[in-house]
């Protein structure tokens, strides 16, 4: 239901008390009264009647519910429930944050029906309009106290509201950033093993016919690296379901590894290890070697013929992982793949950031430097 509809069903409800009570005898205002009359009778109606349009112009519905009430009185017409018109609209006035009109429409009111019992021949019965005040005064806080009370109700469904939002806003990023997170294993991952198995390919059937002992051990490094990527997808799969990894972790202790499979794959590297090895956070000692490995299928990719350098120093707060290469300087093929813009992600996603680009001797860089993280 509208505001308007249970305004006009308010209406509808004190009006039908105000005449039924008054002509029913159901009250008494104390003072010498006289019969119920028309003009009596439709001071209550209007008053009543105007309540339908109490939240569209408070001021006038209580000026003129006021004004009613005291005329009704002046006149001297019988019964108390002339007062409820005046009331509801202080009350209204109150709740809609009007104080001031509703303090002036109940000083108004309290006056207005004062005059007449004070100009009245005889003193008024107790009780009847002589309580006047008190309900005054009860309706005014009334309408404080359900204002104060709306409000709070309307505060705490927008908080509510901000928070599912929130809650909403927060799953979202906790989704982009784990789907981010497995493209970025997946990628790291398979890129790195394929590039190992198409050099290892080549070389197999290069060598096939007229040195099958070497072609042999370029199948044994293929399946090596085969194996080696299912490994790293079933640690990946795993973390995905929240189980245990019971696979080689992907780390810095895995660098050797790593090398070990380029140089397989024709490429020699040399690792070197500067300052004392510290313990790494989990996801600072993933993303070196994630970047390492990138850094290292780059140079199989794109670096045809070089040998690659892997540095890892460590400092008293941050690590910095170093892969640098002597070969054909091609920037503008690693830059068309996603690899390097991988490897920055990984890097800043844990407080570090990275470097890459040729070096001046020829041959590429990649420099990232990370901080040692909570391990």
């Amino acid at each position: 239901m509208g505001q308007r509809a249970r305004d006009a069903l308010i209406a509808a409800v004190v009006m039908t008390l105000c005449v039924g009570g008054t002509y029913g005898n159901l009250s008494n205002s104390g003072m010498v009264e006289r019969p119920l009359a028309t003009v009596g009778l439709l001071l209550l109606l209007v008053s009543s009647a105007v309540l339908a349009f109490r939240h569209v112009t408070p001021l006038a519905v209580g000026l003129l519910t006021v004004a009613c009430c005291v005329a009704y009185y002046a006149i001297g017409y019988p019964g108390i429930f002339a007062g409820a018109p005046p009331l509801v609209a202080i009350f209204t006035a109150a709740t809609l944050g009007r104080r001031r009109l509703s303090v002036t429409l109940a000083v108004a009111l309290a006056v207005g029906i004062a005059i007449p019992v004070a100009l009245a021949d005889t003193d008024p019965k107790p009780g009847g309009i002589g309580l006047i005040s008190g309900w005054l005064v009860a309706t005014v806080i009334a309408g404080e106290v359900t204002r104060n009370r709306r409000a709070y109700l309307r505060e705490a469904e927008r908080r509510a509201a901000e928070a599912e939002r929130t809650r909403d806003e927060a799953a979202l990023r906790r989704a982009s950033e784990e789907r981010l997170w497995i493209a970025q294993e997946l990628h790291d991952t398979l890129t790195h093993a394929i590039s190992v198995i198409n050099v290892q390919a080549a070389v197999a059937t290069h060598l096939l016919d007229r040195k099958p002992e070497q072609a042999r051990e370029a199948l044994a490094a293929i399946r090596e690296s085969g194996q080696e990527a299912m490994r790293e997808l079933r640690g990946t799969l795993k973390v995905l379901r929240q189980a245990d990894q019971d696979g080689m972790a992907a780390g810095l202790d895995g660098v050797p590894r790593l090398a070990a499979r380029a140089e397989a794959a024709g490429i020699p590297v040399e690792v070197v290890t500067k300052g004392e090895r510290r313990e790494l956070s989990q996801p600072v000692d993933r993303a070196a070697y994630r970047i390492v490995q990138e850094a290292l299928t780059n140079v199989l990719r794109h670096a045809g013929g070089a040998s690659a350098t892997i540095t890892m120093e460590y400092g008293p707060d941050t690590v910095t992982v170093r892969v640098e290469d002597d070969g054909r300087n091609e920037p503008e093929d690693i830059g068309q793949g996603m690899g390097l813009i991988g490897m920055r992600e990984r890097a800043v996603a844990v407080g570090g950031s990275l470097t890459a680009g040729p070096r001046a001797g020829g041959g590429f860089a990649v420099r990232a430097e990370l901080p040692l993280g909570n391990a």
